[in-house]
């Protein structure tokens, strides 16, 4: 699988949201789009869509009204 990175401005945008989370007392959620800014995501170690849908039992229709589901 590939690694996703993000270009300048994407990052940018993800830094000022998590100084903004920051100030907000979310430290845990400023922690990891600061993450997400620096080091973009490994792919490899992603959960498959459809390896969710079986683990929760989820149509297709069903992920976008459960929380928390995907």
């Amino acid at each position: 699988m590939a690694h996703l990175i993000f270009d300048e401005d994407e990052a940018q945008q993800l830094r000022d949201s998590a100084r903004e989370h920051a100030a907000a007392g979310e430290g845990m959620l400023a922690y990891a789009l600061a993450q997400l800014a620096a080091e973009g995501i490994d792919l490899s170690k992603a959960t498959p869509y459809a390896d969710i849908q079986a683990r929760y039992g989820l149509g297709d229709q069903d992920a976008a009204r459960t929380p928390g589901a995907a």
